[in-house]
């Protein structure tokens, strides 16, 4: 054991070492930042509201002037300039995104949305990223590593937790609209604000794109050359009152519709291939502050999510359905022990469904599967002098796929005011969806839970405008999900594990904001000795963006390595993305704006045989009260 121990540490002095002389680089070129601007407070990290530099798990947030600045047509485009996260496309607006986060598979990473769960229960757990807008969404918190013991199920990789919009002050409107490459427009109006004790926010965007084929084909001979557009209704809304001060009431909805067309590798190049998303959920919640030091929230939400696939060709007309039901009551509890000690307590309480059906000259098939899920959790999160303390306990039950308890010990030791050295440990449980079970011929009824655990070592530099963050990281994970070409069927590797570096650093300097990421890692399967399909070893990112007078420059540039595909594909090779983007403020009401994506138009796949946007120019203009 301490031999092990030992050789893991030995293994990691090089990139301990790099870490450590980036961060006293940085460190002592931020030592001329004068202003001390306010740090953005979390709840992701640990369930209770703390600064983001307290956060014990690495965490980052996307605020509403990152994203306004960024111009990022979708959530995925948004996300992947972020430190570990990878972004693989097949093809353009519309078509699947799948995220991979520390190397972790994409149903290894929770999404949320305002504190809920977001699953497709009725494919492989991941929600329709894609269709998700940034116009509906106020900020975004991404909790790295294994997390578990705090959100249950699928967090292995991490957590992205999605905040949409929410009233404030004087009722606010906004609008804006943006055309360039592709046929490309987008159309958005909102309202938000509170009118006495009632706060109130609205958003709708229209999105609308001729796009390009999906497939390549000259890699692909059989698909239909033919442009895969994508058009995509999204609305946000919620209304709260506060009958007693600190008790609120209020209900939450978000829902997205998006049609597309598709290529199928397998058909004809006349065929037609159209899909149909729609996503909605509806959350009512009730925050009560029962006493000075004890706030409790009772949520109840349903989440839905459709897919239909419909396909006309020489071969056949098919069409398949997909429906995903999540119906799940929360109750959460945060009680203030002292002013330095918080606890936390919940239970949560659900049930999914998956229906799927499918129709074709092949025959017709329909099937339902549904089951009960259920979790108990605790928590304690707090400072001793200089020390700092995080420990999660959690007890999931998900029917069909057995039950375990995980945890998180995280430790933090503040060597000064400005520099923090931390380590966690954590286990995590992650069950398969009822469709990999149980779908007749697609499903594995001996597919075993993931289980897995995690270590940390960790750095972090907080002062001024300067945030960086250094992490060394091993997760070892046991019956991890993996996928055979030849059944189709979702299978499980015996023993997976990445180990890495992680970089994340925000500062401003010459009156330039500046952001960097760097993730080294080594995502394998230990069965076989080879690299996980399609996960970078390498990966990176800088932005720049420079304000003077009305206008505001900025541009960043994104590294991804050389990477595996699935059995049986090329590599796919290594590519460097730079996009650029511009703000002329021309009152305080109105601006305009424009972005070019792939600046230096690079060729480049994210998956074999899958075409990624050529460069691409648009513009727009906004206006806000």
């Amino acid at each position: 054991m301490t031999s092990s121990l030992s050789r893991r540490c030995g293994a990691t002095l090089k990139p301990l070492a790099l870490a450590s002389a980036i961060l006293s680089t940085t460190v002592a070129l931020a030592q001329t930042t004068q202003e001390q601007p306010l740090v953005p407070v979390v709840v992701t990290a640990a369930r209770i509201e703390q600064p983001q530099t307290d956060a014990l798990p690495h965490t980052t947030v996307i605020s509403a002037e990152d994203i306004r600045n960024s111009q990022a047509p979708d959530l995925p485009a948004l996300l992947q300039r972020e430190a570990g996260l990878q972004i693989t496309r097949v093809g353009g607006p519309g078509q699947q995104a799948s995220l991979f986060m520390r190397g972790a598979n994409s149903s290894e990473t929770l999404i949320m949305i305002d504190g809920v769960p977001i699953r497709r229960q009725a494919s492989f757990g991941l929600p329709a990223l894609e269709n998700i807008l940034p116009d509906q969404i106020d900020h975004i918190e991404i909790v790295r590593g294994n997390v578990s013991a705090i959100y249950g199920s699928g967090a292995i990789g991490g957590v992205v937790q999605i905040f949409t919009k929410r009233g404030n002050g004087a009722p606010a409107f906004n609008a804006s609209v943006e055309a360039g490459s592709r046929g490309t427009y987008e159309g958005n109006v909102g309202v938000s604000g509170k009118s006495g004790d009632t706060r109130y926010a609205l958003s709708l965007t229209r999105f609308k794109t001729n796009g390009f084929s999906a497939q390549n084909p000259l890699q692909n001979p059989n698909v239909n050359p033919d442009r895969n557009g994508d058009g995509n209704t999204s609305v946000s809304g919620s209304v709260s009152q506060e009958w007693r001060a600190g008790n609120e009431v209020g209900v939450r909805i978000y829902a997205n519709d998006a049609k597309y067309t598709y290529d199928d590798a397998y058909g004809t190049p006349t065929d037609q291939n159209n899909g149909h998303s729609k996503s909605q959920s509806l959350a009512l919640f009730s925050k009560n502050r029962f006493t000075q030091d004890w706030t409790s929230t009772l949520t109840l939400s349903q989440n839905i999510n459709r897919d239909n696939l419909d396909g006309e060709g020489a071969f056949g007309n098919s069409s398949n359905a997909y429906k995903s039901t999540q119906n799940l009551l929360q109750w959460a509890n945060e009680l203030r022990l002292s002013p330095l000690w918080t606890a936390t307590a919940g239970v949560d309480a659900g049930r999914e469904k998956a229906d799927v059906s499918s129709n074709s000259s092949f025959g017709n098939s329909s099937n339902s599967f549904s089951r009960s899920t259920s979790s108990v959790y605790a928590g304690a999160l707090g400072k001793i002098g200089p020390h700092q303390l995080q420990l999660n306990l959690r007890h999931d039950d998900v029917g069909g796929s057995g039950s375990d308890n995980t945890g998180y010990l995280g430790y933090g030791f503040a060597l000064t005011d400005s520099v923090k050295l931390i380590a966690n440990a954590s286990t995590a449980f992650n069950a398969p969806t009822p469709v990999q079970l149980y779908q007749p011929i697609y499903g594995n009824p001996d597919l075993k839970a993931e289980r897995s655990k995690s270590y940390e070592l960790g750095v972090q530099y907080a002062a001024g405008d300067t945030l960086l963050r250094a992490t060394l990281f091993d997760t070892r994970t046991r019956d991890q999900f993996g996928y055979d070409p030849l059944t189709s069927q979702t299978i499980n590797i015996a023993r997976a594990k990445n180990q890495g570096l992680e970089l994340s650093a925000s500062t401003v300097l010459a009156a330039i904001d500046w952001r960097a990421s760097l993730t080294l890692q080594n995502p394998k399967d230990e069965s076989s000795n080879q690299i996980l399909a399609r996960r970078a070893k390498t990966l990176g990112s800088l932005g720049a963006a420079k304000s003077f007078g009305a206008w505001r420059l900025g541009a960043d540039v994104q590294y991804t390595d050389s990477r595996t595909d699935i059995p049986g594909n090329p590599r796919l090779g290594t590519y460097w993305l730079t996009n650029a983007n511009a703000r002329y403020q021309l009152n305080k009401q109105l601006s305009l704006f424009g972005r070019i994506d792939n600046l230096f138009n690079r060729d480049y796949q994210t998956a074999y045989g899958y075409n990624q946007p050529s460069r691409g120019l648009f513009v727009g203009v906004n206006w806000q009260q």
